[in-house]
């Protein structure tokens, strides 16, 4: 990444699947389908997502249902060759900056218990822990650090 690229955030489109299901397949373990992310876009009245492009290109995207006052984060993921670049910090400021325009007042997600570095980037928009849910990651039964925070 230049200094002289262009970061965009956008809302995802039909269109975005494929770039989507790029990003899902090398950052998780159980990777959302085609169709999970068709259905978020058609069904889902709650759903929202991001996307951040440079050049054009997406790079990484979040996701998060808004319901009532509460926004819950589905998804957050940025290719490998853009992390450690604050990129995954500037979807979560957009991110916050949108869920509140619906209304959220508080925001939670999952997060797994040995994925120091999201808490850490959670941490620093004042999330806290909630809990754990118990062998909650299909994959290895990895438990989830149920993270909160009001906005």
């Amino acid at each position: 990444m230049k200094m002289r690229d262009t970061l965009t955030f956008r809302l995802m489109e039909e269109k975005d699947i494929d770039q989507i299901l790029e990003i899902e397949h090398v950052s998780f373990a159980t990777p959302w389908s085609r169709d999970a992310f068709y259905h978020e876009l058609y069904s889902n009245q709650f759903a929202i997502y991001i996307l951040l492009e440079i050049e054009e290109k997406v790079i990484g995207y979040c996701g998060v249902w808004v319901v009532a006052d509460e926004a819950h984060v589905t998804n957050v993921a940025i290719l490998p060759e853009y992390r450690g670049k604050k990129l995954g910090e500037a979807l979560m400021n957009k991110l916050v900056e949108v869920v509140i325009e619906k209304g959220a007042k508080t925001m939670t997600l999952e997060v797994r218990v040995s994925n120091v570095i999201a808490q850490s980037l959670y941490r620093k928009f004042g999330f806290q822990n909630g809990g754990i849910r118990k062998r909650y990651y299909s994959d290895n039964q990895e438990d989830a650090l149920v993270m909160w925070v009001r906005l």
